[in-house]
C-alpha cells in the first residue's frame, strides 16, 4: 500500500507506508542507525533524495551531529552499499563454474531489485570501492573462474562484463521506480495511457517490423535479465572452451 506524503526535502512522492521516521535522540545516534535510516530513505525515494541534511532532519539532529559518525555523503553511500552486500546466496554452492556464476549474478540481480539505487551507487567499474562485503561477491565470481585455463585479464574481464550487464538491466529498475513516483502509474497503467499514441505510430506504417511486435507479449525485466544472462554465459563458455579445451567447455570446473 502507498500513500502521498510530503516531508523535509521531499516533493509529492509515492512513499512506502511502512517506512517510519527514526525517532533517535542525538545521544542515541550511531553509525549503523544512520546507515540503515539512509537505506530506508533511498529504497523509498531514490538516491536523489539522499543528503546529509535530509538524514539529520529525519533523525531530529543537527547535520554536524551526523558528521561525527559519517564524514561525508560519499562515505555514507559506501557504507549503505556495504551493508546491503552483507551475506551471500543461500544454500551450498553448486557444482560447475557456469552454475556458480548463474547463482552469483542472480543473487546480485535480487539485490538490485530490492534496492534500485544500488546499481548506480556501484556503477564505477574502473574505480571500485574498497568494500569488503562487495569484494566477497567478486571473490566468489573469480573463484568460479579460477583453474579453467583463463588468463588473469580474461577472468577480470568476464567478471566486469557480467557485473556491467546486471547493472545495465538494473538501471531500468531504478528508472521504473522513479517513474512510478513521478507519475503514480504502474507500467500497465502507463502503457494504457499511451495506447492511442502507439496505435497512431503503428497505423502510419513507418515501423512495419516493430509494429508487429506490439502487444505480442508483456515486457518483463526478469525475463529480459534471464535471457541476457544465458547469452552472456554462452559467450563465457566459448572463451573457456577455447582456453581450456573440451573438458571445461561443458561447464565442469
Amino acid at each position: 500500500m502507498h500513500r502521498r506524503e510530503r516531508g523535509p526535502g521531499v516533493g509529492t512522492v509515492v512513499a512506502e507506508s511502512g517506512r517510519e521516521r527514526p525517532s533517535t535522540p542525538a545521544h542515541g545516534l550511531t553509525r549503523d542507525r544512520i546507515v540503515r535510516g539512509a537505506i530506508a530513505l533511498v529504497d523509498a525515494e531514490g538516491l536523489g533524495a539522499l543528503s546529509m541534511r535530509r538524514i539529520a532532519t529525519d533523525f531530529g539532529v543537527s547535520t554536524m551531529a551526523l558528521y561525527r559518525h559519517v564524514p561525508s555523503k560519499g562515505e555514507l553511500v559506501r557504507l549503505m552499499s556495504e551493508t546491503v552486500f552483507a551475506g551471500e546466496p543461500p544454500g551450498s554452492p553448486p557444482l560447475g563454474w557456469r552454475a556458480q556464476l548463474e547463482r552469483e549474478v542472480r543473487w546480485l540481480w535480487v539485490l538490485y531489485q530490492r534496492h534500485p539505487w544500488l546499481a548506480r551507487a556501484m556503477a564505477a567499474l574502473t574505480r571500485p570501492m574498497a568494500s569488503p562485503h562487495a569484494m566477497r561477491y567478486t571473490e566468489r565470481v573469480l573463484s568460479a573462474l579460477n583453474g579453467l585455463g583463463l588468463t588473469p585479464t580474461q577472468i577480470i574481464h568476464i567478471h566486469l562484463a557480467l557485473l556491467g550487464y546486471a547493472q545495465g538491466v538494473a538501471a531500468a529498475v531504478e528508472l521504473e521506480s522513479q517513474a512510478r513516483q513521478d507519475t503514480g502509474m504502474t507500467p500497465e497503467e502507463w502503457m494504457a495511457s499511451n495506447e492511442p499514441r502507439m496505435e497512431t505510430i503503428q497505423t502510419a506504417g513507418s515501423f512495419p517490423i516493430l509494429s508487429t511486435l506490439f502487444g505480442e507479449e508483456q515486457f518483463d525485466l526478469d525475463t529480459l535479465f534471464e535471457f541476457g544472462l544465458a547469452r552472456m554465459l554462452d559467450g563465457v563458455e566459448s572463451v573457456v572452451g577455447q582456453s581450456a579445451g573440451p573438458t571445461s567447455a561443458g561447464g565442469l570446473a
